[in-house]
């Protein structure tokens, strides 16, 4: 005759749930191996079909071979998708974190557009031609309109709406500028045409080597403002409750932001929604410690960001649709389902 065994005792041999860190830690490792499958297929897949045996001799060899020369550019797109897609998440979460706005996003907030307004004025009125020389104007453009932007939204009693009107205002504008200057200079429209929709395509290891110090230093001091970030996400009291310095924190934000985002924007142009769409998707189940946001946001961008450049490849064929078009028009429907879901919720 089986006896039951009494509750305590049945409580003590039931296998412990899991807990939520080890679930976070999981799904960073998923997060991991799912970029790195994104990375190769970017490696492997292109708008030039190539069979798998060129792929594998171009990545371990360098023989000169046609096939070798397409790996090798595949790589350095590959690897700027990695660098400005880690950027431009890690922007998006911490302005989302700063400003209390889960719709705020370098895009959304006109980062990006002051970035590409000055890199254009440097190549069509001064003649700057290299990355490192309109990658300080991407920066200037940036800061300029950020400091604008939160300016005009009433700067410390700034709320979400009246950042996000001001963004979208600025950005309309300096935009209307970009194609007052394109359409009025033929040459300055060969040179930018490609570069104001965002892409990949004109990556090398030059562009990366360049930009590579100014995203570290971004992605570093981002990571770092985690835990004082999260203070300040629980108001201004609070966040002084907890010695948090708001004006230091918001500061050191607020440049690394312009820092990622002009960065990013100077090596490919305005790539939009990149900073919206993933720390939401993080956010549904991390929950809003950015200790994991940050971290996630980190990894899971340059796997969209590198997914929608492959996608661009392969939908036309032999040409290519930039990434900045594929972004763009995924983010703008997950934009209106945000923007619906927070108005229900406040109903």
């Amino acid at each position: 005759m089986l006896v039951d065994s009494p509750p305590e005792q049945r409580a003590e041999t039931a296998p412990a749930p899991p807990t939520r860190r080890a679930v976070r830690v999981l799904g960073l490792f998923v997060s991991v191996v799912l970029l790195l499958l994104v990375a190769l297929a970017s490696i492997a897949i292109g708008a030039k079909s190539l069979p798998l045996g060129d792929v594998w001799h171009g990545l371990f060899h360098d023989t000169g071979t046609y096939a070798d020369i397409v790996v090798d550019d595949r790589i350095s797109r590959t690897v700027l998708g990695l660098l400005a897609g880690a950027a431009l998440g890690l922007s998006g979460a911490v302005l989302q974190a700063l400003t209390r706005n889960p719709l705020a996003d370098p895009g959304l907030l006109g980062i990006n557009a002051g970035a590409s307004a000055a890199v254009v004025t440097a190549i069509t009125y001064f003649g700057v031609t290299s990355l490192s020389g309109y990658v300080w104007f991407a920066f200037a453009g940036a800061a300029v309109v950020g400091a604008l932007v939160w300016f005009l939204g009433g700067s410390r009693g700034a709320t979400p709406v009246r950042l996000a009107l001001a963004g979208t205002a600025i950005s309309a504008a300096l935009y209307g500028y970009l194609q007052a200057v394109m359409i009025m200079d033929d040459a300055a429209l060969s040179k930018m045409r490609f570069w104001t929709v965002g892409s990949l395509a004109s990556a090398t290891g030059s562009t990366i080597t360049q930009v590579a110090p100014f995203l570290a230093v971004g992605t570093v001091v981002s990571l770092l403002l985690a835990r004082p970030l999260n203070a300040v996400a629980m108001g201004d009291d609070t966040a002084r409750a907890l010695g948090a310095n708001l004006n230091r924190t918001r500061a050191l934000a607020m440049l690394s932001a312009t820092v990622l985002c002009g960065a990013a924007t100077a090596a490919c142009g305005p790539i939009v929604f990149v900073g919206l769409m993933v720390p939401h998707v993080v956010r549904s189940f991390t929950g809003p410690d950015l200790r994991w946001i940050l971290p996630y946001a980190t990894i899971l961008s340059p796997a969209l960001l590198l997914g929608a450049d492959v996608f661009g490849r392969l939908i036309a064929r032999p040409a290519e649709l930039q990434v900045g078009i594929v972004t763009a028009v995924l983010g703008g429907p997950v934009f209106i389902f945000l923007v619906r879901r927070r108005r229900t919720a406040q109903l």
